[in-house]
């Protein structure tokens, strides 16, 4: 199938019109149309249903929306592979979300210069979601992840284990009640938090972005559970202050890979990935730690959590 195709269903999505879409990619309406005609000549099935507000998607059109980006992104991932640079012998490609690119992906990315030089790397930062669907469809040959689906064909490997910690920017031995604010880092927290804190089961302020209740409380003051990763820079500043005996809960990350997966590019890969997960997952590189004004570079983590009393080893542990 031409590739233009696939791109060109995926622009009239994105602006839902032929018309804009035809204009975001310097081709006449006449074009875009007669493309559409020939995919849905090749499928069999009527894609769109155009009217006065623009284009809308048949239930043929949202199935074929389900691959038409992996299409449009294994064929990007070819042309990279047969147009590799000088001196690279393969392309790996690895993704994460938003919140592991420091210090995991970025210390990854160091190690592998050294290791693994002869490697062309690309490095794609996503939503779990789509994380998941790229490395189970090839895209990607490594995924790093907080809550991974356990899917046919993928092995899932925990690499550490971070964790959120209660604190405050007031007095730590004395919590205000009514400055608590609730991040939702999931049912497992969820479920732990209220049985810890069941008179803040209901608080003022309830956010499902850990940076956005970060950010609330440095400019407003209050508390809240943070990983501790994101939170240890305003701790050594003096900002936020540790509540004593308060419980901790701990949260896994994953690397989620083919189990069928080329062993030259996996291989000295996972090697990395174990070798700066080992080290330390708390702290942040020198000189690349968090602005005070910019707490979004960590993202929200829906992912299961372990109480402190559950506390393990953070060597690697294979799963099917």
């Amino acid at each position: 199938m031409d590739i233009q195709l696939a791109r060109t269903f995926l622009e009239i999505v994105n602006t839902g019109s032929f018309v804009r879409a035809a204009e975001r990619l310097n081709v006449t309406q006449t074009t875009v149309s007669a493309r559409v005609r020939t995919l849905e000549s090749q499928l069999g099935r009527t894609l769109f249903v155009r009217n006065k507000a623009g284009a809308s998607l048949t239930p043929a059109g949202q199935q074929f929306l389900r691959y038409a980006p992996t299409v449009v992104q294994v064929w990007q991932r070819a042309c990279q592979q047969v147009a590799l640079p000088a001196g690279r012998r393969a392309l790996l490609a690895i993704g994460g979300e938003v919140s592991l690119w420091n210090p995991l992906l970025l210390n990854w990315l160091i190690k592998m210069k050294s290791l693994a030089p002869e490697f062309a790397l690309r490095i794609d930062v996503g939503i779990p979601d789509e994380l998941m669907r790229q490395v189970a469809a090839g895209v990607l040959d490594i995924a790093i992840m907080y809550r991974p689906q356990n899917l046919p064909g993928l092995r899932i490997e925990q690499l550490l284990k971070e964790k959120l910690v209660l604190v405050t920017t007031g007095d730590p031995a004395k919590l205000n009640e009514t400055e608590y604010v609730y991040v939702d880092w999931g049912s497992t927290f969820s479920a732990r938090h209220d049985m810890s804190f069941p008179n803040l089961s209901s608080p003022g302020v309830h956010v499902d972005l850990g940076p956005l209740g970060l950010g609330y409380i440095l400019r407003t003051g209050g508390s809240g559970y943070f990983r501790m990763r994101t939170a240890r820079p305003y701790l050594n500043s003096g900002q936020l202050r540790l509540v004593p005996e308060a419980p901790e809960f701990f949260y896994p990350v994953y690397a989620v890979y083919p189990v069928d997966g080329d062993s030259d590019l996996l291989r000295p890969a996972l090697e990395a990935l174990r070798d700066v997960s080992a080290v330390e997952s708390d702290e942040w590189p020198i000189g690349i730690g968090p602005h005070p004004a910019d707490a979004a570079v960590a993202a929200n983590d829906s992912t299961g959590l372990r109480s402190a009393a559950a506390r393990g080893t953070r060597r690697p542990v294979r799963k099917r």
